[in-house]
């Protein structure tokens, strides 16, 4: 078994770590988080689109098939469920079972940004939604979504699903210039945005006032929280292999290591063991030593 990390941040590697019934194989794992018990919650392009493990690796239940076009984002907060399915342009709250709570957008409406092909710099940037990457809420209610995939933008909308305020350009430079927002989470006063294809981290106040960016980052995929308060960011390929970064609350790096696969999807649990999704055909686990 392979190590990885450094100091506090050390792990012990368990590559294709969820175990499916024989002849059964992974779609591409989005995205994964855990729930208030550590179950593992991992959203496949496949049916069915919801897998739940144990934290041995172990396949507990399932749900979701028919009800997704592409699964794209997944976070769980108090045990509801927020996951975006980009190309019907929905964000939708679920119970850990798999029921239906609230819906943001319409099932293929797309908004005007003159972007045809995902992932490319959008011509213009718009409302919600078009092919929106990632739903998370904040500890007031308020839901926020990474809307990037066509678009190039941050949504901020209230509990009931009224959008307050929208943020972002299409640019390769500035403050509050998107190429492709993934990932974010919100923090405090702070609304943390993985800038994907600028290569960034771009840090807001909660109705979009621009604070920093922090530039030592490659590709930035995923972005969840630990029980210290420090980032830990899935960052994908450029020139060299996808890694996973441990980020403090100003950016610094605390521990860097290579992974495989894309480096997509990751979370980290109440016990501070990673999960990885966007490997091919797996899901890689990394249990910190202490």
């Amino acid at each position: 078994m392979a190590t990885v990390g450094t100091g506090k941040y050390t792990y012990d590697v368990i590559e294709n770590w969820g175990k499916l019934p024989a002849g059964d194989t992974f779609g591409m794992v989005s995205a994964i988080a855990t729930d208030s018990n550590d179950r593992v919650f991992a959203f496949q392009r496949k049916d069915p689109p919801m897998l739940i493990f144990d934290r041995d690796g172990n396949l507990t239940d399932s749900w979701g098939n028919g009800s997704f076009e592409f699964a794209h984002g997944i976070h769980i907060a108090n045990d509801v469920v927020y996951i975006t399915d980009r190309n019907t342009s929905v964000c939708i709250m679920y119970t850990l079972d798999g029921k239906p709570i609230q819906m943001l957008g319409r099932h293929g409406v797309h908004s005007d940004t003159g972007c045809e092909n995902p992932g490319d710099l959008v011509p213009r940037a718009a409302g919600p939604f078009n092919y929106p990457a990632e739903l998370v809420p904040s500890a007031s209610g308020d839901l926020y979504v990474a809307d990037g995939y066509r678009n190039s933008r941050v949504h901020r909308f209230s509990a009931d699903g009224q959008l307050k305020k929208s943020w972002g350009e299409p640019g390769k430079g500035g403050p509050n210039e998107f190429h492709l927002p993934h990932s974010l989470l919100v923090d405090g006063d702070n609304v943390v945005v993985c800038d994907r294809e600028n290569d960034r981290i771009q840090i807001f106040g909660l109705d979009g006032e621009f604070k920093e960016i922090w530039d030592d980052i490659q590709r930035p995929m995923d972005i969840s929280m630990d029980t210290d308060g420090n980032y830990m960011v899935s960052e994908g390929q450029r020139d060299n292999s996808a890694r996973i970064s441990i980020l403090d609350k100003k950016g610094g790096v605390l521990s860097r290591f290579d992974c495989r696969g894309s480096g997509h999807g990751s979370w980290i649990d109440s016990r501070g063991d990673i999960y990885l999704g966007g490997v091919p055909d797996a899901i890689d686990k990394y249990v910190r030593k202490a």
